[in-house]
């Protein structure tokens, strides 16, 4: 039954590896998920161990091929966290811990180089007023080079996650435009991005796209199984839930949020990212820093489990509002030094009401992203696709409805990420003859969600979570300094 016909997605993430079989019409067949930490051991600073990464593909490949008939995968491909960046030098070998996309320690040193450029140039060179930000890959490569200059020289690549595993999978070094969008174009590398730091164009593999193959897996469990170059775990969820035609919207609720739109037209906006076109269409996205981060953060807190933090939220009333800016925002602020708050707490909150606020929370930081997605699209999306770890949450993906104010399709695979991966894989080894065909072939709906009566009332409440950021601009900036001023220098 399964003689060379499934698809595998492996989606390095911020949180755990998942590895996944399905079959080529995109039905799920087998899974296996490893868990590793993050480490905060300084204010801002967010890192992992590389080697997790690769100890968990390694394991859920073995997981997932243990029930399954020697050489029933045909085609592997690969995501990831996107803004991680690891140093390795020839052997592949990593000399630091991987700095991950919610550190905040470049945030000067892209400052500094974010300065260099006018608005006018940004847009020549990017095509629209972006912002350099603490998890832009110059800043990395200048930071790194700056603090640690005799590993800055033993280093041959400054690679992202799935790039160093598809590396180990198959022996050559490669990656993909989409991965690489602010030091990477349609035409290759930026010079004027790679050029911010000295020696950091000779330490970037070569560019393919996310579905070229590399070369086949080196493991014999894998067989001849065909790996593909892979993309940023953002783009293979726009793969995973068939973001590829025009008019169509995503949400990812996973560690982080990220809305994406997809439109034949292009007004790019300084709040998200505009990815070059792919066959003519351009896809508008914006990744938040916290999502499922915030809940895992709140549980902490309240001391929870995530399962008691979604069954106290369902009691609980709104009117208390959260912005979940833990470690500072990514789109549409990009602002490093905000911080998350509570708002409109009384003497008669409870803990479910300040869970069900963190919920909305994060749904309000999707609809703030939403706004300029859809101006850089040119048009309203009628309807949004939800996937990611959130989306198994019935409450969650309401709650998602009522406060984006529009239907909400929640998909068949959940992990659209892993699947849009897989999909690569399947291009690369000729299953499909391309990506947009193999989305229509294999994502599915299971169910629809529509605001709920009444959602309207919500608005306020977002309106007030729009509007806290400018009012409390300087109070964040002067926290930010007494952080910078107080904050220990490490061991």
């Amino acid at each position: 039954m399964y003689a060379a016909e499934l698809m595998l997605g492996i989606d390095v993430g911020t949180t755990a590896v998942k590895v996944a079989a399905f079959s080529l019409d995109g039905q799920p067949v087998a899974a296996h998920t490893t868990g590793y930490p993050i480490a905060r051991p300084r204010p801002g600073w967010a890192e992992q161990d590389p080697l997790d990464w690769w100890r968990g593909c390694e394991a859920g490949i073995r997981a997932v091929l243990a029930g399954l008939p020697a050489n029933a995968v045909r085609s592997v491909g690969v995501v990831s966290q996107v803004n991680t960046h690891v140093f390795v030098d020839e052997r592949l070998e990593p000399l630091a811990p991987a700095i991950i996309w919610q550190d905040q320690r470049c945030a000067e040193v892209a400052r500094e180089l974010d300065a260099r450029f006018t608005p006018a140039e940004k847009t020549r060179i990017w095509g629209g007023p972006i912002v350099l930000d603490a998890s832009f890959a110059g800043a990395r490569a200048e930071w790194f080079a700056r603090t640690e200059p005799a590993q800055w020289a033993r280093t041959r690549w400054v690679l992202s996650p799935k790039d160093f595993v598809v590396a180990r999978l198959t022996g050559r070094l490669a990656t993909d435009q989409l991965s690489g969008v602010r030091v990477a174009g349609s035409a290759g590398y930026l010079p004027e991005a790679v050029g911010l730091v000295d020696g950091l164009a000779g330490k970037l593999p070569e560019i393919l796209e996310p579905e070229a193959p590399v070369e086949r897996a080196k493991d014999a469990a894998l067989g001849s199984a065909e790996v593909s170059v892979g993309t940023m775990d953002a783009f293979g969820a726009v793969f995973g839930t068939r973001t590829t035609e025009a008019g169509r919207g995503m949400v990812s609720c996973g560690t982080s949020l990220v809305v994406a739109g997809a439109s034949r037209t292009s007004a790019p906006v300084g709040e998200v990212v505009t990815f070059p076109p792919r066959n003519g269409l351009f896809v508008h996205a914006g990744p938040t820093q916290a999502a499922g981060d915030a809940l895992r953060w709140w549980c902490g807190v309240a001391g929870l489990s995530i399962e008691e933090v979604l069954a106290s939220a369902a009691t609980g009333a709104p009117g208390v509002v959260f912005t979940p800016h833990l470690m500072g925002e990514r789109a549409p602020l990009w602002d490093s030094g905000v911080r998350g708050s509570f708002f409109g707490l009384s003497s008669a909150t409870s803990t479910a009401d300040m869970s069900l606020a963190v919920l909305q929370g994060v749904a309000m930081s999707g609809r703030h992203v939403l706004e300029p997605v859809e101006r850089a699209c040119g048009t309203p999306l009628p309807s949004l696709t939800f996937s990611g770890g959130g989306a198994r949450s019935d409450l969650w993906t309401q709650i998602h409805a009522d406060v984006l104010q529009r239907p909400i399709e929640r998909l068949r695979v959940h992990d659209s990420a892993v699947l849009g991966a897989a999909m690569l894989g399947a291009v690369a080894a000729g299953a499909y003859p391309d990506v947009e065909t193999a989305a229509a072939a294999t994502v599915a709906v299971s169910r629809v969600f529509t605001p709920s009566p009444g959602a309207e009332r919500l608005t306020p409440l977002y309106e007030a979570y729009r509007s806290s950021h400018d009012a409390l601009r300087g109070l964040h900036d002067h926290l930010a300094q007494w952080r910078s001023e107080n904050t220990p220098p490490p061991a």
